[in-house]
């Protein structure tokens, strides 16, 4: 997964001389961990709206990169942290309004059981808030993720996230179970099977002497592969972690903040109240903010004994961030445009899939989009080296996406929210001429 759509610089690609150079100083400094995207990879120097400028003055259609959600450069957030940065800035031990004003915001963007909010500033902290929290309510270790899950990089969750790959060491208290497969598994028997999967796993769990805290999930499932339907299908599974003694942690970081259009949070689709829930790149566009929301009950004993400071998290800047976002997805009517655009481009993409053999499946839920690339329908086996020809195709024509999922085979696409119909079309025209040119 780490790999996917990643540069290789043995690869022979042919590279402006000035960027080679850079790569090599890149590598030099900042050592081997690194990737860049694309067999060539992208120079970029400026971003507005949804498109972003290479150093060469060309453009693209900036269709992956939900950090921007707003679309890069929003003016409104621009202005928003330039105007508090040159007012103040400081931590949480001082009273201030704008955290206060901003976590009344967003709390009342969810069910009225979560009643706090914790800031942090990047989803790995505030996942490994959420297990903090967890452990410690439940007097519990165990957690479950699914089998390609992404939740962060700090060392408490980079162990629930296997998507980073094997180097990555999980221990006894983390089991993995299957995500949902829109290609092998019926939609009315999706919920019934990922619950069932679970109590496997919570059996194995036991039979190791470990007793399960949490099930912790990204709600569209967005790093196996996107699958987002049918809507409640969560249910059975949240109901039996639950009975079960464990409880149910919702990452919004990826289908959060209106990004599926029918609602404002991934869970809500599913007809959910979590007990915690994860936020993350979205919340400032671009600005470090994250948080952790919780029902009050959880951490009432943890905030009494632990306490809990972080230097930059729910700083004045990050608030007036995350408000300008919250102000922004209201006024412009960003939900309802992620849900008709979304639902436009996914009518488009299905259309190209109509009479081809080399796609299995086209899902979304309003702008995250997924097309999955197989060498024929009869057997969907995936075909990574299809998704690459198309993700560099497009790459080549000015339109980013990348690709995900455990055979590297499934195209992701995730727009920002102020995507126009003329911006859809031109996304539906490149996707249709890389699959034919592939």
């Amino acid at each position: 997964m780490s790999m996917v759509n990643a540069f290789d610089a043995a690869s022979g690609t042919q590279l402006d001389p000035e960027d080679r150079d850079l790569i090599a100083r890149r590598s030099k400094v900042l050592g081997p961990a690194y990737r860049l995207f694309y067999e060539q990879p992208l120079h970029l120097v400026r971003g507005e709206g949804a498109w972003v400028w290479d150093k060469a003055g060309n453009k693209y259609l900036d269709a992956y990169n939900n950090v921007a959600s707003l679309g890069h450069c929003h003016p409104r957030v621009v202005r928003a942290i330039s105007e508090q940065l040159g007012i103040l800035n400081t931590h949480t031990r001082y009273l201030h309004d704008g955290v206060v004003n901003y976590a009344e915001r967003l709390l009342a963007t969810m069910p009225d059981a979560l009643g706090h909010v914790m800031f942090t500033c990047t989803g790995s902290e505030a996942n490994d808030l959420a297990l903090r929290i967890a452990r410690s309510y439940t007097r519990r270790q165990g957690v479950i993720v699914t089998r390609l899950a992404y939740h962060g990089l700090t060392e408490s969750v980079s162990e629930l996230s296997p998507s980073l790959g094997a180097f990555v060491t999980r221990g006894p208290r983390v089991r993995l179970i299957d995500a949902p497969n829109a290609l092998t598994v019926p939609p009315e028997q999706q919920g019934a099977r990922l619950a069932a999967d679970l109590a496997t796993a919570i059996a194995e769990m036991r039979a190791d002497g470990i007793e399960p805290a949490a099930f912790i999930i990204d709600t569209v499932f967005s790093s196996d592969g996107l699958y987002p339907d049918p809507a409640g299908f969560l249910k059975p599974a949240v109901d039996l972690i639950r009975a079960e003694g464990g409880i149910f942690i919702a990452d919004e970081v990826q289908p959060g903040f209106a990004r599926t259009g029918d609602a404002f949070w991934g869970f809500q689709r599913h007809g959910l109240v979590p007990d915690m829930v994860t936020m993350g790149k979205p919340m400032g566009n671009g600005f470090p903010v994250s948080g952790t929301a919780m029902q009050p009950h959880l951490v009432q004993e943890f905030g009494e004994k632990a306490r809990y400071f972080n230097t930059f998290g729910g700083n004045p800047v990050a608030a007036a961030a995350g408000m300008a976002v919250l102000d922004v997805i209201e006024d412009e009517g960003l939900q309802e445009n992620s849900r008709t655009i979304g639902a436009f481009m996914k009518t488009g993409l299905q259309g190209i899939a109509d009479g081809r053999s080399d796609i299995g499946d086209v899902r979304g839920a309003g702008l995250f989009l997924a097309v999955e690339c197989v060498t024929d329908k009869a057997t969907n086996a995936p075909d990574a080296a299809l998704a690459a020809k198309v993700v560099n195709h497009l790459r080549q024509n000015g339109v980013l996406i990348s690709a995900t999922g455990p055979g590297a085979n499934i195209l992701k696409i995730r727009p920002p929210l102020i995507l126009g119909q003329s911006e859809a079309e031109r996304f539906v025209d490149a996707m249709q001429a890389a699959f034919d040119a592939a």
